[in-house]
Formats: structure tokens, sequence, C-alpha cells
């Protein structure tokens, strides 16, 4: 398993893999639905990629970037033992140099549910996706069914944009009580767990017009 973490020598490394490559993005403390995420790439894929990075521009000023849950090490011993040919953690300067001022919005898809009360995070999300697209050119990227409106809005940036990039679904991965695997778990106590699991039931009610519905209605399998 390659540690990269410069984007010269992702690129180097990326000419001695066979295609297709699987790419799996993430921002790290990873858990069971990240992992189903890999086995989903290397069933479809020759070569695997993940990237660890937190994203700086996808948090509002009052959110939890400071603070956001991290353990590397952790991570690669996760991964390791899936045979994930490929780990890339770039500094917060490689992906945003001195000077950059480039944003990438998606439009329509981002601005109800999570837009709506997040504003400027589905941009930070299409900006650095599209900066890892270009970087590690993969074929098909994996994300989690759980993050319903972020793969349709991936879906429509990689179509406005031309990447030739599947963009895959795979089905949520759940904890034993029932709530979805997120790195934010980690923040819950017990009886903020019920809570949240009370929420992720709310949205997958029929008719309920959350993110799982407007995945429904937008054909998300």
């Amino acid at each position: 398993m390659r540690i990269l973490k410069t984007l010269e020598e992702l690129r180097s490394w990326r000419r001695t893999l066979r295609d297709p490559l699987g790419f799996i993005p993430t921002m790290g403390y990873l858990h069971k639905g990240h992992l189903s995420l890999v086995r989903h790439a290397q069933q479809e894929c020759a070569s695997t990629l993940v990237s660890i990075f937190v994203n700086p521009t996808q948090f509002s000023p009052n959110e939890d970037f400071s603070r956001y849950p991290s353990d590397i090490k952790r991570d690669l011993k996760l991964l390791a033992p899936l045979g994930v040919n490929g780990v890339w953690i770039p500094e917060v300067q490689e992906i945003y140099p001195a000077g950059f001022q480039t944003t990438v919005h998606v439009t329509r898809l981002t601005q109800p549910l999570e837009g709506r009360v997040r504003p400027g995070h589905f941009d930070g999300v299409a900006t650095v996706i599209t900066k890892l697209f270009h970087a590690a050119t993969p074929q098909r990227a994996y994300f989690g069914q759980k993050d319903a409106q972020q793969v349709l809005a991936m879906r429509q940036m990689s179509r406005d944009l031309n990447f030739p990039v599947d963009i895959i679904a795979c089905p949520t991965v759940r904890e034993p009580d029932g709530l979805a695997f997120s790195s934010r778990n980690s923040y819950l106590a017990r009886d903020q767990r019920a809570v949240a699991l009370g929420d992720e039931m709310q949205v997958l009610v029929p008719g309920h017009q959350g993110a799982e519905g407007l995945g429904r209605q937008q054909g998300l399998e």
C-alpha cells in the first residue's frame, strides 16, 4: 500500500497503475461504511485509491473543522489488510495553494435540504472533488447512499464538466442500533444517538422529502 503526500507523487504513481482505477474520497476517521466502499471498488476495478483530506472549504466558520476527528495511523491500519493500492494524504496547501480563488458551484440540486442549512457546503465539496478527480484521474468514484444529496450533486457536476468518471452509490452501512456509520458519530452520547436515529428514520418514511426522498425522485440506486 503506497502512501502518497504530494500531487507530484500521486501523478507519478498513477502512471504505474492498471485501469480502471476506483477512487474513494474520504475525510478520514474511517469506519465500516468507508471500508465497504473500498470493497465495492475492489470488486469492480483493477486498482484502488483512497484519499484522506479534511476539506476546509466545506465547513462554515461555526462548524467543527478544527475538531473533526482524525487518526491517520488508525486509518492506515484499517486499510492495509484490504489490499488498497494507494492512500493519498495531501496537506491543505497541496489542494489549495496560496492565491487559490476558484469555486465549483452546482445549482438546483444543492439548494434544498442540507444546502439550505449549510450555505457553501456543497460548493466546497464540488470544488475539492473536482480537484481530486483531476489529480487522480479515476474511472470510478465511490460514495455512500447515506449522503444522497452529495451523490446526486457529484453526478450532476461530473456530467456538466465532462469528467470521464462513473459516480457509484453504495448501500448505507449501519451500526447495530440502526444508526448509519459516520465519522461524527464519535461526538454523540447515548441519548443523542437515539435522537439522531429518530431523525434518520424520519427521512426514510415514504413521501418524506429528505435527502433519501430526493434520491428516490432522481433515481439514485
